[in-house]
């Protein structure tokens, strides 16, 4: 299975969520996010509608299609385009479709142990989720502190101003959801977008130098 994907958003430190039912929203909301330097974007599938948004944005950026819980919202996600997929539950049937089909699969989880146990599957990311009601920054580190080796991805609510003290809290990448997109003008989010991978390349620097 290839794991560029995944790499891409270790590299870029954070993976933006677009949940919505409104299929020319999330197409508009993405095509800003690529334009401030996002490459993979995920699209939430609670509607019918964003399965044609996947569509339209896997055109122009990576698609992951968020929100699967079950292998037939699998299979029309990969059939409009989506490249990989998230779930808020950590489930063997997908991971063994994940596996057959070589498609990347960020799994859900809201323990230690449901982390532990989907690691021990060789899932390659997995989602911290809700984050913020389970405890923030303070729950990932306190995960991170017994487990180092989990490659963690905190979403729930999580806002653009906390993504590089998760980062620094050890997280591989940060997820955010609306706080990125919603009451924002297209210009505007492709701006906030440029700000904040600024912001980690910056704090990516200064960790480099520290270490040298």
């Amino acid at each position: 299975m290839s794991d560029n994907y995944i790499q891409m958003i270790a590299e870029d430190k954070i993976y933006p969520i677009i949940r919505c039912s409104d299929a020319d929203f999330a197409i508009q909301t993405a095509k800003a996010l690529v334009d401030g330097g996002i490459r993979v974007v995920e699209l939430n599938v609670e509607s019918p509608s964003m399965y044609e948004a996947i569509k339209e944005v896997s055109k122009f950026a990576c698609v992951s299609a968020g929100g699967i819980v079950t292998s037939l919202q699998l299979d029309a996600a990969l059939k409009s385009g989506a490249v990989m997929f998230s779930s808020p539950i950590f489930q063997m049937g997908l991971i063994k479709i994940s596996k057959n089909k070589h498609v990347p699969f960020i799994a859900g989880a809201t323990t230690a142990n449901e982390a532990y146990s989907a690691w021990k599957t060789r899932i390659p990311l997995i989602k911290i989720f809700p984050t913020e009601a389970l405890g923030g920054v303070r729950y990932i580190e306190d995960i991170l502190r017994q487990m180092p080796f989990l490659k963690l991805l905190p979403m729930g609510n999580i806002k653009l101003n906390e993504v590089v003290t998760y980062i620094k809290a050890g997280a591989v990448a940060v997820g955010v959801g609306r706080d990125f997109y919603q009451g924002f003008e297209p210009k505007v989010i492709t701006q906030r977008t440029k700000d904040i991978l600024r912001e980690i390349r910056d704090y990516k620097k200064w960790t480099n130098k520290k270490q040298i």
